[in-house]
């Protein structure tokens, strides 16, 4: 199940002030490179940008990709990450988990390549992580799957 604009803000999001996110979760953009670059089109992006990523307790995030690598790193809980390759419709792919027990396989950081078919999958407990984009996030650079 993923978060929808109306749903009841979980306490963590409203400590750090997250906003519902489009593929689900709650998020906020905590930093933005002062640094431009200009894409192959020309248009112009931050060499980078950060946002704090919050999947409450069985949510989950939509199948979605982004133009730009994506760097996802753990603050809290464990994020079950599934990649779903490049072609026109996200396919079967790896599962990765993000989190901080490194005993039981996850791993603290992970990264998605730009262009890759992405989700999030629910757990147990609420998650917490970093994500850090570069070139910088714009939504014109965001698709989600309508399948």
């Amino acid at each position: 199940m993923t978060s929808r604009p109306g749903t009841p803000r979980p306490a963590i999001a409203a400590r750090l002030d997250l906003s519902p996110h489009p593929e689900g979760g709650w998020y906020r953009r905590t930093w933005a490179s002062p640094v431009d670059v200009t894409l192959a089109d020309g248009r112009m992006r931050p060499t980078a940008t950060m946002i704090l990523f919050l999947l409450p307790a069985g949510e989950a995030s939509a199948w979605h990709r982004v133009a730009s690598d994506e760097i996802w790193v753990a603050q809290l809980g464990a994020v079950r990450l599934q990649l779903g390759g490049t072609g026109d419709r996200p396919g079967d792919g790896e599962t990765l988990v993000v989190g901080l027990d490194l005993e039981a396989g996850q791993r603290p950081q992970a990264v998605v390549p730009a262009g890759t078919w992405q989700r999030t999958v629910p757990s147990a407990a609420d998650a917490l992580v970093t994500c850090t984009v570069s070139p910088g996030f714009d939504f014109d650079d965001f698709e989600l799957d309508r399948g």
